[in-house]
């Protein structure tokens, strides 16, 4: 990632960790990190993998979308890229992402937020997906749901494949959708 979505993405990790009134260390430690790595990340200064970012939006309790937003270009690494198309804002919320897995990758995908599910859209090649226990070769043009709470994977033979990935989080209660709202509006105030 060049330095201006690092810097990006660090502002992002930062807002949304003081939201919650997380301190670095605590948040650190939650996500499996160490708290110079996570500072280093903050100050746009480190270079975190996809897990790295999926384990810190889980330990923050938001959307991958809310910490990648306003990253233009794909995210990537191990032969597999990642971009953001778009995000709602119902509830539940449901996020759009494009993505390119390289021939011969296995991608593991650790457990995201309770309640996350996942549909995925072959567009081109060949893939094996779904829950690790639980994996479904893909046609191109059919989609396949799976829970996302739990290790799940994707797996390629020796071609390309590039897909959609359409995850939709549990819907929130009318509580913690206010808490959020306000927490925003908190947050507006103070920037």
């Amino acid at each position: 990632m060049n330095k201006p979505i690092l810097g990006s993405l660090g502002r992002n990790i930062q807002k949304l960790r003081m939201a919650k009134g997380l301190s670095l260390s605590q948040l650190a430690l939650d996500a499996g990190l160490a708290k110079s790595n996570l500072s280093r990340i903050e100050q746009g200064e480190g270079n975190p993998t996809l897990e790295t970012i999926w384990r810190l939006a889980v330990q923050l309790d938001v959307p991958f979308g809310d910490l990648v937003a306003s990253v233009e270009s794909p995210l990537g690494e191990n032969g597999v890229q990642v971009r953001l198309i778009d995000q709602g804002e119902g509830n539940p919320r449901v996020d759009v992402y494009w993505m390119s897995c390289a021939p011969n990758t296995v991608k593991q995908s650790e457990p995201h937020i309770a309640g996350t599910t996942e549909a995925i859209t072959l567009i081109s090649g060949k893939l094996l997906a779904g829950e690790n226990n639980d994996l479904h070769h893909l046609e191109i043009g059919k989609a396949h749901t799976f829970a996302a709470d739990v290790p799940h994977c994707y797996q390629t033979d020796d071609s390309w494949a590039t897909l959609m990935v359409v995850i939709t989080y549990a819907k929130q209660d009318s509580t913690k959708q206010a808490d959020a709202k306000q927490n925003d509006a908190i947050q507006e105030v103070k920037s």
